[in-house]
């Protein structure tokens, strides 16, 4: 039972961390200025991955330089992509974007007003699990899990309480079936 606790007691402690290291991968950069975005295509191959988690900082328009790479609105739609810089317009403020993996130039030019800034740091993979932790069900998953998880780390305490109540009620239990009898002489 002690090696059970051991083993529970270490597997919890590593739960945690990793807990903590997603929580702060997904949401504590913005402490530091970051924006986390998941790459969803493959037009930026093979610089970003498809399912990368991109960390974006805020960049100054007249500040990018051709061959940069940079994350923007695209659209109405508020869908968001980080493409390189063909050329900026200072004069126009527009950027000419092209996805690395992509033949041509994107169709549209990036007003500057768009910019969401410049990409400077990727994990790959971790953009997968930051889509499914967004969405709706994801979120109701991990939820679930967390809960699960907190009442397995005090199921051994309850169940240790409630042992130990059973052993005194037992102990109780027997003595008044069996008391000792005094001899009275």
């Amino acid at each position: 039972m002690k090696a059970l606790k051991k083993i529970w007691g270490f597997v919890s402690v590593i739960i945690i961390l990793l807990l903590a290291l997603l929580a702060i991968a997904l949401a504590g950069v913005r402490l530091f200025g970051l924006q986390p975005y998941s790459v969803l295509s493959g037009s930026m191959e093979p610089t970003y991955h498809t399912g990368s988690l991109i960390y974006v900082k805020d960049a100054d328009p007249e500040d990018i330089t051709e061959g940069q790479a940079i994350t923007f609105v695209m659209d109405e739609n508020l869908t968001v992509a980080t493409h390189r810089v063909v050329r900026n317009d200072v004069t126009e403020k527009k950027f000419y974007t092209k996805g690395d993996a992509n033949e041509y130039e994107d169709s549209n030019p990036v007003l500057y007003g768009n910019l969401i800034g410049t990409p400077v740091y990727t994990i790959p993979y971790l953009g997968y699990v930051s889509d499914f932790v967004m969405n709706s069900s994801g979120r109701y998953l991990v939820i679930a899990g967390v809960v699960v998880f907190i009442i397995l780390m005090f199921t051994p305490d309850v169940l240790r309480a409630v042992s130990k109540e059973d052993d005194k009620k037992e102990k109780v239990s027997a003595s008044e079936r069996n008391p000792k009898s005094e001899d009275c002489a």
